[in-house]
């Protein structure tokens, strides 16, 4: 016998986290609003409930669920294509949000989504390994891991915040390549802390960066990340 567990997660109504699901792919295969609010939805493998509370308040979710993975960047692609053919882009800050795949220090790392009810799914990778950085990455991977740590699986932004800065002042002579990364990681986090001067800041710090061809080539994630970070500063 094969055994099944469902999360049952919470919102303020269906209406607020059914969209953001259907955006990612998943499908609704129940919904009822009496006698009480309640909805499924599925995608692949993965199947989640919800049940609506009208005076819930998201910011106050303490709604959590893992779903590990082969692969954490296919699915996050795959998610952030949904967010932007239904809402125009992917949601960095505030609720909901999604945070791009990482490294995590003690962990196999992946990325988190906070949906629309302020629950967390976190996606993590199946590959059994420490998610520590290659040494050869040079100490400030492992800096960003610290603070990946922090501010995407804890959700201490300020906490993430203070382990980059701190990292990149003891660190200011490494590679413009090993540099740019935690300059894109604390310029979303600045963002998402609602510090747009600063973000700004960083990434023009990021733009003035001297790379070469092959750099920019094993970069391009964080410099798309760098050139999405900066639209969202425009009115």
């Amino acid at each position: 016998m094969t055994e099944t567990v469902i999360p049952l997660l919470p919102c303020r109504q269906l209406d607020d986290v059914l969209p953001f699901y259907r955006a990612l792919g998943f499908d609704v295969t129940y919904r009822q609003e009496r006698p009480n609010p309640y909805a499924a939805v599925r995608r692949g493998g993965v199947e989640l409930h919800f049940f609506g509370v009208p005076e819930f308040d998201p910011e106050q979710s303490m709604g959590s669920v893992v779903v590990v993975v082969p692969d954490t960047g296919a699915l996050h692609a795959a998610f952030a294509a949904g967010l932007r053919a239904a809402f125009g882009k992917v949601p960095v800050s505030g609720i909901p949000r999604m945070t791009r795949p990482r490294r995590v220090q003690g962990t196999s790392g992946g990325f988190v989504v906070v949906d629309p009810g302020g629950n967390w799914v976190r996606i993590s990778r199946r590959k059994e390994d420490s998610g520590e950085p290659d040494p050869a990455e040079g100490r400030l991977a492992r800096v960003i891991a610290a603070a990946a740590r922090q501010a995407d699986a804890r959700g201490d932004v300020a906490a993430g915040v203070k382990l980059l800065e701190t990292g990149l002042a003891r660190h200011a002579a490494a590679p413009p390549a090993q540099r740019l990364p935690a300059l894109v990681y604390l310029a979303e986090l600045r963002l998402r802390a609602g510090d747009r001067d600063a973000a700004a800041g960083l990434l023009a710090e990021v733009a003035a960066l001297e790379l070469t061809e092959a750099e920019r080539e094993a970069l391009a994630d964080d410099l798309a990340a760098a050139t999405d970070l900066t639209g969202r500063l425009d009115p």
